[in-house]
């Protein structure tokens, strides 16, 4: 059975904006010691929203660590302390133009637990109002609408591999499949 690791110290690699690096001397289930590398991240909120005619809203952006354009949900970093939420029904706002309702939580990832202590939470909701997109000063974006059937065979076509796009739309074609979601 797996245990827990104790750390018994941290050096500080570095502090930004958006994460911090830590090197952890942890002792291991056998009192020896070893280094952990760890990427601490505020976590974010993914939002997948769904118009009248059964489409869901994407955008396609430059991300500049796997230096090419994505295509995936609407998504945001979480402020210090913020509800999930919070960061769902800010970021769809803010990406999309576009605001939503009846949210519905669907889950969450970790995307690299091994060195990286990022959860994303997902959201599902309906389309609301438009209230206008408000870009972030760095953000760059484009927005389109796809049904669940067109996103999924962009993955299974190797053109989505955004992992919270992946999870996002595998959990809502079940969910759905399942009558969990309307």
């Amino acid at each position: 059975m797996a245990q827990i690791e104790k750390r018994i110290s941290r050096y500080t690699v570095y502090e930004g904006e958006a994460l911090n690096l830590y090197v952890d001397e942890v002792e291991l289930p056998d009192g020896s010691h070893f280094k952990r590398e760890l990427v601490d991240h505020p976590g974010g909120a993914g939002v997948a929203m769904e118009d009248e005619e059964g489409r869901f809203f994407l955008v396609t952006q430059f991300r500049y660590g796997e230096n090419q354009v994505t295509l995936e949900y609407p998504a945001g970093h979480r402020e210090a302390g913020e509800d999930p939420l919070v960061t769902a029904r800010r970021e769809i706002r803010e990406e999309t133009g576009w605001s939503g309702r009846d949210f519905e939580y669907l889950g969450r990832i970790a995307p690299t637990p091994a060195y990286d202590n990022e959860i994303i939470w997902f959201y599902y909701c309906r389309k609301d109002q438009f209230v206008g997109q408000h870009l972030d000063a760095d953000e760059y974006l484009n927005v389109s609408r796809l049904s669940l059937e067109e996103i999924r065979d962009k993955i299974l076509a190797g053109e989505i591999d955004d992992a919270k796009t992946v999870a996002m739309t595998f959990l809502l074609l079940e969910k759905k499949k399942k009558g969990q979601l309307e």
